[in-house]
């Protein structure tokens, strides 16, 4: 359960905005702490006081929009009465929305300054607890959204994605 959703016009909310649109299209190690503050007309004081770093308002953010993801991943693999259908669909759910959020580029790589990986968790379960198969698809749907970013298109990435063949 969320303990705390942001209001938009509060300065943490401003931040949580300000990150989502910074981690969305940059990668972590090139935002700042001074552009996230700008951006959310706050001083740095102000990301401190509420996230203690860059990393604490990252893994917030993070852990949010993950949570959203998982959230119609894990309802497409419950959807389905076959495993590997439903792990597929799941790729491509998670696929559709993390570009149609403009999630793809917070997303597309394994979270910065945790050791879980809740997406590698979420497809070992839907897997059938195999962890290598969970880590590889993980790895695939990242992939993809990676492409996306370098110039592939949506429709080619996409298809990539679909034309994987595994059983479970």
């Amino acid at each position: 359960m969320r303990e705390w959703i942001p209001v938009s016009t509060s300065p943490k909310g401003r931040l949580v905005l300000a990150a989502v649109r910074a981690f969305g299209a940059q990668p972590f190690e090139e935002v700042t702490v001074g552009q996230l503050a700008q951006e959310a007309a706050v001083t740095t004081g102000a990301l401190y006081h509420h996230f203690g770093s860059k990393l604490g308002l990252y893994e917030f953010v993070r852990r949010d929009v993950e949570r959203r993801l998982l959230d119609r991943m894990e309802g497409a693999i419950a959807a389905t009465a076959a495993r590997s259908e439903g792990v597929k669909a799941a790729l491509l759910v998670g696929f559709d929305f993390a570009l149609g959020q403009d999630f793809h580029r917070l997303l597309a790589e394994p979270p910065a300054g945790s050791e879980e990986d809740a997406l590698v968790a979420a497809l070992t379960t839907g897997a059938g607890g195999s962890q290598a198969l969970g880590r590889v698809l993980a790895a695939a749907w990242r992939a993809s959204l990676l492409a996306v970013g370098a110039g592939v298109s949506v429709r080619e990435a996409r298809g990539a994605l679909e034309a994987l063949d595994f059983a479970l």
